[in-house]
């Protein structure tokens, strides 16, 4: 891939004797790499692949460029190379490497070559997401697994399982009573948010014919408080409830079982496949109510809620994301 990026024969492709902290240098031409290799492009994996360059920077030689390379970055690690100025590149034949010398490799677009076959293990699936959720709540105080446990009602064998791997990735400090906390609150969310999708939870879409966006909201939330069922606003329509942030079209609300056709009917509810102004979500895992509050009379899930189900939704929902994560969910590391 360097020689053909860099318009040179193979054979103007070398690799140098590898150093104890450099995974492997190669020279091209009259260029000089020194490669940091993952094998997985996973934000938490990029997050340290960046610091060990960066305390590499010392011990580089001056014109050494370094470079992270793993079989295929993902969205969330393009970004974080890219907040960090740290160039990349993947075996699936995408990179970003910028250069003194006029040097400018971008190219973006190809397809993971290195997909895995099977289910591929997920520390964010629905119930490991509780646990995620708590540790995320209170991000600067240390608890127990036993108090993980109890505060999701997950099992401590789980609770143990999923801590130690949230260890291994780098995810969690302890204490000296052995409670653990997030090291990075900041990198752990965009793990999760890397790694969830609002599909996974059972979308009913649909149209109901009122003045506003906002009348919709309102008249839905009288219904099913009316009805006696639990409900909590997310998407667009939590967001503007959060940080009034843009007008908004899509009302979505989830709902801890599908509506009834008796309840479809009261609210004048068509479903349709497209184009509709409502979502009403039955959630894969009823912890996407833990910590929903009362905004302006209606309920709307917590706010890290609200930022993973945008990704979901359309319009402006990646603007009204980075006003609730920044109204919301910006911490310090405080690990430090």
């Amino acid at each position: 891939m360097l020689a053909h990026w860099l318009d040179l024969a193979p054979s103007e492709i070398h690799s140098e004797r590898k150093r104890r902290d450099i995974d492997l240098v190669i020279r091209a031409g009259s260029r000089k790499f020194a490669i940091e290799w993952k094998s997985a492009g996973t934000i938490a994996v990029i997050s340290a692949a960046i610091k060990q360059l960066q305390n590499y920077a010392e011990a580089l030689h001056s014109g050494v460029i370094p470079v992270i390379a793993v079989p295929f970055m993902g969205a969330a690690g393009r970004e974080l190379c890219k907040e960090q100025n740290i160039n990349w590149l993947d075996l699936s034949g995408n990179a970003h490497i910028v250069a003194p010398g006029g040097l400018r490799i971008h190219v973006v677009g190809n397809p993971n070559k290195f997909k895995r076959a099977g289910r591929p293990k997920n520390l964010f699936a629905p119930k490991s997401s509780r646990i995620i959720r708590q540790l995320l709540l209170n991000p600067s105080d240390a608890v127990s697994q036993r108090e993980l446990a109890k505060n999701t009602g997950v099992n401590e064998a789980l609770v143990s399982r999923l801590v130690r791997k949230l260890e291994t990735d780098d995810f969690l400090v302890r204490d000296a009573e052995g409670g653990v906390k997030p090291k990075d609150p900041n990198l752990l969310l965009d793990a999760w948010h890397e790694a969830y999708s609002f599909k996974k939870h059972q979308i009913v879409e649909g149209f109901i014919a009122e003045r506003s966006s906002d009348a919709i909201l309102r008249g839905l939330s009288k219904a099913f408080t009316t009805s006696g069922i639990d409900h909590a606003a997310t998407g667009l329509a939590g967001a503007w409830l959060l940080t009034h942030f843009a007008s908004f079209r899509i009302v979505t609300f989830y709902l801890k079982s599908r509506p009834s056709q008796e309840l479809l009917q009261k609210i004048r509810f068509k479903e349709q496949d497209r184009g509709g102004n409502v979502w009403l979500v039955v959630p894969n895992d009823e912890g996407v109510f833990t910590g929903s509050s009362e905004q302006e009379g209606i309920q709307v899930v917590h706010p890290l809620q609200v930022y993973l189900d945008l990704k979901g939704h359309p319009e402006r929902a990646k603007e009204a994301a980075e006003a609730v994560r920044k109204e919301y969910l910006t911490w310090r590391n405080h690990a430090e």
